[in-house]
């Protein structure tokens, strides 16, 4: 096999448990592997070091594919209840839940993520070859450019204080606990970088019911798709479904490219299907912004959500346990002799007169006593200062934000009003401010309702803890003759009159019929100012006329501002949605049943278009020495993909070895990890597939395929290099990963991560330095020599 190069090992990852199934996926940007363990029920990141850096598990369901994000900072699992997962680098809580499969429809069996430069980059390319005609230097062409650019995405949030975390306890749902901490608050609300200004990153789910799932800027949902090749190409058990099982695409074009199998039986071929997402090649705002903007309103709407449920329950806490302590008395009052007293009665007559009634000494001395008292004392005024520090540091900076975005997004539909489909309009957004503005003037109300509270309550605390030690003691000392002089009595009948039964906080807070929440929203719906219609049922309430009941309600109005802004959510989805092409798909057929396949996909400029060249790579598993390569060259003009043109070859491998995996690393090099009966046992073949270094023919059937013989003599190391592991003794390897080199967090080289066949142990090789340089230097005469020996 000619000169082996040898792989210095890079780090070494041992799991504190197996890896479940081949769930193993590495991280592009940092030596961070993560796999399913415990049975596929748990999502593990691990360290190189064999240090847990997170774990991520739901109750009763299991892990189905992981994915990282180009860029690194999610992990996208998909679980067996047909939701993808996106567990934040920083945290391991799941910070977004997009619903794939409804209702067991089917389950998720592929996730692929992808990075596109929208076309506005390319506009101002253009636009910059024009300038230096005008002799303007290079740095005042680039200000020139970066000014708008610079305006378009100042970030005005980032000038406001931080969002406070939300309290551990209290939530509900599924972002109980994204919220809870400062560094998954920041992970979550991520200002939009400029130079991140163009591109749109881009997530496919396939699942097992033949859809295909898209969805852009982490967790901004376009909608799901399905495609059958025509004519369907029926199995023997009737089954037409084809299934996602590839994906690639290039930064440089809008055109992906989908890898289909059908449902059922025993495949020898793949159907390979360009994608178009004319959204991304000819947006008419910049993608990014809007997706960003859109992105981040969902996350302030679920922190809004959350926030309004610690409130609701931290008003709650103030009622309940006082609720207790006077039902307790209520029943001895009402069978009182000379006719039943209420609680506010017995209470207001004591202040008043100075008089206690039996009933209501027994219960203050005997059933609230001084430690009733301080539980009391307790549970008001921590919710109410809870109440007060959630509506102050939470909720009103939230609604802040949402008001910001909400006029950045109303600018973006009066620039462009009626002219193209952006998908919202200005009268959209301007009822959505609308919503926000309620909000805005509740949470005050609130504010004012919660400080005047503890304010009486503090008082009225005072003055009961003097009552229950009067009726305590046998005499009244100077001292508690001190204190009832000095009492504020005003505030004490104020807090027994208007608060200690019922509170005016009820209003936002307390129970709806579903009759009446039907009906307000009905109402809020006919098109007038919900901000006039609120004020108007606020005069209604306080002169003591019918008015509406859910309109005030904070849970109300979260729930109707979500709702509508998922309007627009859809609508805006449903416009990219009709900018998605599915085109004609090609055959790629083996001889036997296909057991793995890759696939890869990079641009070349053909004048002024583009043409997608799609790499597919494929193993039966009759022959697991040979691999199948296939060439498909997709036409591309203004953003849509036309004609298409296969061309094939494949290799073999010297006699003796079999294929382990194979990955493309990039747009030249595949990499085949292979056995081999003699040592060493285990080799790296990194082949240069383009350009054209192997014997591209035109392809029609699987026996037009010439090969290309691997290693036969010296000659075989023209059309590749061959590696062999440093460290590999009694290290078995089943599966393999391959990442590119990156720079985002500092230098990291290509890598070959390998799976032990045990599963509790992953190794990490890294490819020399110079392995590009010696791909470039291979001889294309000695390729084609090698190829016609191969044949």
């Amino acid at each position: 096999m000619g000169t082996h190069r040898k792989l210095q090992q890079f780090s070494a990852t041992k799991f504190a448990a197996p890896a479940s199934g081949n769930h193993l996926a590495c991280n592009p940007v940092i030596d961070l592997v993560a796999n399913a363990g415990d049975g596929n029920t748990a999502l593990y990141v691990w360290r190189a070091n064999g240090q847990l850096v997170s774990k991520h598990a739901e109750r009763s369901h299991k892990v189905e594919v992981i994915q990282w994000k180009d860029d690194g900072q999610f992990l996208a699992g998909g679980w067996s209840d047909g939701v993808v997962r996106l567990i934040g680098l920083e945290s391991s809580k799941a910070v977004h839940h997009l619903r794939v499969c409804e209702n067991g429809s089917g389950k998720i069996n592929f996730i692929a993520w992808s990075r596109n430069v929208t076309g506005g980059q390319q506009a101002e390319v253009e636009l910059s070859a024009t300038l230096p005609s005008r002799e303007i230097e290079l740095d005042e062409t680039k200000s020139l450019l970066d000014l708008p650019h610079e305006l378009t995405f100042l970030e005005v949030e980032t000038a406001l204080p931080k969002i406070s975390p939300l309290p551990v306890s209290g939530g509900s749902g599924d972002d109980m606990f994204v919220f809870s901490t400062t560094s998954s608050l920041d992970f979550v609300f991520r200002p939009t970088k400029p130079e991140d200004a163009h591109n749109v990153h881009v997530m496919i789910v396939g699942s097992t019911d033949g859809g295909i799932h898209l969805s852009i800027y982490d967790s901004l949902v376009i909608g799901s798709f399905r495609y059958s090749p025509r004519p369907p190409l029926k199995l023997a058990s009737g089954s037409d479904e084809f299934q996602l099982c590839g994906h690639g695409s290039d930064p440089d074009i809008s055109t992906h490219t989908l890898l289909l199998k059908q449902a059922g039986g025993d495949q020898a071929s793949l159907h390979l299907v360009p994608m178009d997402l004319t959204f991304v090649h000819s947006s008419p705002v910049n993608l990014s912004l809007l997706a960003s903007k859109m992105t981040t309103m969902q996350n302030l709407l679920r922190y809004l959500k959350q926030t309004q449920s610690h409130m609701t329950g931290e008003w709650k806490a103030t009622r309940e346990l006082p609720a207790r302590f006077l039902n307790a008395v209520k029943e001895d009052l009402e069978k009182m002799e000379g006719g039943p007293v209420t609680i506010v009665q017995a209470l207001y007559h004591t202040v008043v007169t100075g008089h206690v009634y039996e009933p209501l000494k027994e219960w203050l001395v005997d059933s609230l006593a001084e430690r009733g008292h301080k539980r009391w004392e307790k549970a008001v005024v921590s919710g109410l200062e809870n109440l007060r520090s959630l509506v102050h540091e939470n909720f009103i900076p939230a609604l802040e934000r949402c008001g910001i975005i909400l006029s950045r997004l109303l600018g973006i539909a009066r620039f462009h009003d009626s002219r193209e489909s952006i998908g919202f309009s200005a009268a959209q957004i301007l009822n959505l401010l609308d919503i926000v503005s309620c909000l805005t003037v509740v949470a005050n109300r609130i504010l004012l309702s919660v400080m005047d509270e503890l304010e009486h309550f503090g008082t009225f605390s005072t003055w009961l803890r003097l009552e229950i030690d009067k009726q305590a003691s046998s005499t009244l000392s100077d001292e508690l003759t001190e204190k009832e002089a000095t009492m504020d009595h005003g505030k004490v009948i104020s807090y027994i009159q208007r608060y200690l039964v019922t509170s005016p906080l009820a209003l936002y807070f307390d129970e709806v019929t579903r009759e009446d929440y039907a009906k307000d929203q009905n109402l809020a719906e006919d098109g007038s100012s919900l901000l006039e219609m609120l004020d108007k049922q606020f005069k209604r309430q306080e002169s003591g006329q019918p008015y509406m009941k859910a309109l005030p309600h904070i849970d109300f109005l979260v729930n109707y501002l979500t709702s509508r802004s998922g309007m627009v959510f859809r609508n805006i989805a449903e416009a990219k949605k009709r900018s998605v092409r599915l085109g004609r798909a090609t055959e790629l057929s083996v001889p036997k049943k296909i057991w793995k396949h890759d696939m890869y996909t990079c641009s070349v400029k053909t004048g002024d278009d583009s043409e997608a060249q799609a790499f597919t790579a494929i193993s039966d598993g009759d022959d697991k020495s040979k691999v199948y390569l296939f060439q498909t060259g997709i036409a591309i003009v203004n953003g849509i993909s036309g004609e298409t043109k296969t061309t094939a070859c494949g290799f073999a491998l010297p006699k003796g070895a079999t294929i382990v995996d194979f990955k493309f690393l990039d747009k030249s090099a595949l990499l085949v990890l292979c056995q081999q009966q003699d040592e060493p046992a285990y080799f790296l073949f990194c082949i240069r597939y383009q350009p054209y270094h192997l014997p591209y023919g035109a392809y029609k059937t699987p026996q037009d395929i010439r090969f290309v013989g691997m290693g036969a003599d010296s000659d075989g190391e023209s059309v590749a290099l061959c590696f062999v592991f440093s460290k590999l003794e009694g290290f078995v390897p089943v599966q393999m990963e391959v990442q590119k080199a990156r720079k985002d967090r500092g230098q990291i080289p290509a890598r070959v991560c390998l799976l032990g066949k045990d599963k509790t142990v992953c190794r990490v090789y890294a490819l020399p330095d110079d392995w590009e340089t010696a791909m470039s230097e291979l001889s294309l005469d000695e390729a084609e020599e090698a190829g016609n020996k191969g044949s």
